[in-house]
């Protein structure tokens, strides 16, 4: 007897990120595609870990993180963002950004609520608030006259909140855009959120990659809006290390407590040596934040110059490490069928802007990632300039 299964997520298959690696590996392509970068952790990070394996930091973590590392993240968040937080009962380590973010949507999100997402939006929000019965509504990113810039329409996204709105997920320095946030905007998000309920999950995984000598203005250096967010980050992007799945949430102590009730069930602890070895090397390396910006910045107008003479159009990037390209002079294929095709024809695998939309704005719009060594880059942008 074949048992018929409902799915609780019909509508979602593999994603874009899975599909276009794995049409990279096949095809041998330059694979620009998924964010991961093209070069190891430092070597000083490394060795710590390697020292904590051989010595004993081999079994289960507590439950929230490794005191040393919550620490250490407490003290990154005061540098750079003049809050201080409790390590005890404000900071929790979890396995990635992804699952922070899931922890924190399921933990708040009850059947029948809404969940506004910002589109353009990462592909693991909405099918979290599916999983914990709320429905999400997509208010999109405003873009401007020319379609270079993406930018929050406050207005909108106020209109779009009725009293079921439990959640707003914003993702600031902003995938795929590279799209960041100022001071006003925290301001306007505030007066959206002040006379509600409404909680705010912050995914600011490339907090410390923003350029043109901008700071990254996170929820947690203001004041009102710390006290109902969820400010989810991740040590992958910030030490070249995405495969380590290691990130945290940073959250007031009543939200945290709700954060820890899902996460002690979906993960309970998060690797043991790569904890005390990220906390080792931040204690040693404090600077380390402070580079990341200009060593990116370079990565990005290297690959810009090389995009140089090209009917590519290169919309703006203020931070992460994703270069947005309208091609809109060298065809007019769907964003989705142009990616698959340049893989197979001309080896470089890109990700279209379209799937990170429930109604795709129009436009000839992918994203290439740009943090690979420079001959990587140079080969591909070779390709890129004869299509």
């Amino acid at each position: 007897m074949t048992v018929q299964l409902q799915s609780k997520l019909p509508g979602v298959g593999t994603t874009i990120f899975t599909v276009m690696s794995q049409l990279a590996a096949d095809t041998d392509a330059i694979n620009l595609s998924q964010g991961f970068p093209g070069f190891d952790p430092p070597r000083a990070l490394t060795d710590r870990i390697r020292w904590h394996l051989e010595h004993g930091g081999n079994q289960y973590a507590p439950m929230a993180g490794t005191p040393s590392l919550r620490q250490a993240i407490a003290e990154i968040v005061r540098r750079f963002h003049g809050t201080a937080l409790d390590p005890d009962t404000e900071i929790t380590v979890c396995t990635g950004a992804t699952e922070g973010l899931f922890s924190a949507i399921t933990a708040i999100v009850r059947p029948g609520d809404e969940v506004i997402v910002l589109d353009p939006a990462y592909d693991a929000y909405e099918p979290a608030v599916t999983l914990a019965g709320g429905k999400t509504r997509h208010v999109p990113l405003r873009i401007d006259g020319n379609g270079h810039d993406f930018h929050p329409d406050w207005q909108r996204i106020a209109d779009e909140m009725t009293p079921r709105t439990r959640l707003i997920v914003l993702n600031f320095p902003h995938n795929p855009t590279g799209a960041t946030l100022s001071a006003d905007d925290l301001g306007e998000l505030a007066d959206v959120v002040r006379d509600s309920d409404c909680l705010l999950v912050s995914d600011e995984v490339y907090e410390h990659i923003v350029f043109d000598g901008e700071p990254h203005r996170s929820l947690l250096g203001h004041a009102e809006l710390r006290e109902r967010s969820f400010v989810i980050s991740s040590f992958g992007k910030t030490v070249h290390a995405t495969g380590w799945k290691l990130g945290y949430c940073a959250a007031p102590p009543g939200l945290t407590e709700e954060f820890r009730k899902v996460h002690q069930f979906t993960t309970f602890a998060v690797s043991t040596p790569m904890q005390l070895g990220i906390a080792d090397y931040f204690s040693d390396n404090p600077s380390w934040c402070e580079e990341l910006p200009a060593f990116y910045e370079q990565k990005r107008d290297h690959f810009c110059r090389l995009l140089e003479g090209s009917r590519f159009r290169l919309l703006p990037t203020r931070s992460t490490f994703f270069q947005v390209v309208d091609y809109g002079e060298i065809s007019d294929e769907p964003d989705v069928e142009l990616a698959v095709r340049w893989t197979r024809e001309i080896g470089v695998a890109s990700i279209p802007l379209s799937v990170f939309c429930e109604q795709p704005f129009t436009g000839t719009r992918l994203r290439f990632c740009f943090a690979k060594d420079d001959a990587t880059l140079e080969e591909a942008a070779r390709r890129l300039a004869a299509a």
